[in-house]
C-alpha cells in the first residue's frame, strides 16, 4: 500500500498498519466501519467525505497518511512490539525527509509500545516525531468502543484547533 505524502504538508495521519481489507484493495482505512474518512470531513479538515479510493487527494488539503507497520492483519495487536518499533524508527525518517508540521498517530496503544511511551495519552504529545509536533488519535476502527465517531470527530477537531491556530465551532 502506497503512503500519500509530499513535502510539507499540515499533518501526516499514521495507520497502525492495513486492516485486511485495506490491504487486500490497497487503499487505507478502506473497511467500510472505519471511521477515518468521516471524522476527517466532520472535523472539517475536508469539505467533504473522502473515499479511501480518494485518499490521493489528501495533499490537496495539506493532509497525508502512512502506516507504522505494512504488514496487513486481522487486528492491531497481531503485530509485535519489534514490529511497531521498527516501524516508528520508519516514521522518523519519512518525517524528516517529508518534513510535515504535525504527526498524528491513530492508536494510542500502538504509539506507546512503537515510541516508549507507555503513559502517552489521547491529544498533544510532549515529545515530537522527528521535527514534526506529534498528536494520537483515536484508532478509527469500528471496533473501538471506548470512542464512538462523536467523541473521535471532537479529537480530530482538537488537532484540527491546535494545526489552525484557531478557535473552531
Amino acid at each position: 500500500m502506497e503512503d500519500v505524502i509530499a513535502l510539507g504538508l499540515q499533518v501526516l495521519f499514521v495507520g497502525v498498519n492495513p486492516g485486511l481489507w485495506s490491504g487486500a484493495v490497497g487503499h487505507h482505512f478502506a473497511h467500510p466501519s472505519s471511521r477515518f474518512w468521516k471524522a476527517l470531513h466532520l472535523s472539517g479538515f475536508t469539505p467533504r467525505r473522502l473515499s479511501p479510493f480518494e485518499e490521493t487527494e489528501l495533499p490537496i488539503y495539506g493532509l497525508g497518511r502512512t502506516n507504522l507497520v505494512e504488514t496487513a492483519t486481522a487486528l492491531a495487536r497481531d503485530l509485535t512490539p519489534e514490529q511497531l518499533r521498527r516501524g516508528a524508527a520508519r516514521l522518523v525518517a519519512k518525517v524528516e525527509r517529508h518534513r510535515p508540521a504535525w504527526v498524528a498517530v491513530l492508536g494510542v496503544g500502538a504509539y506507546r509500545i512503537a515510541f516508549g511511551r507507555p503513559r502517552a495519552v489521547i491529544g498533544p504529545q510532549p515529545e515530537g516525531i522527528g521535527p514534526a509536533r506529534a498528536w494520537v488519535l483515536p484508532g478509527p476502527s469500528g471496533n473501538n468502543a471506548h470512542f464512538p465517531l462523536e467523541g473521535e470527530v471532537e479529537e480530530f477537531r482538537k488537532l484540527r484547533r491546535a494545526v489552525t491556530g484557531a478557535s473552531l465551532a
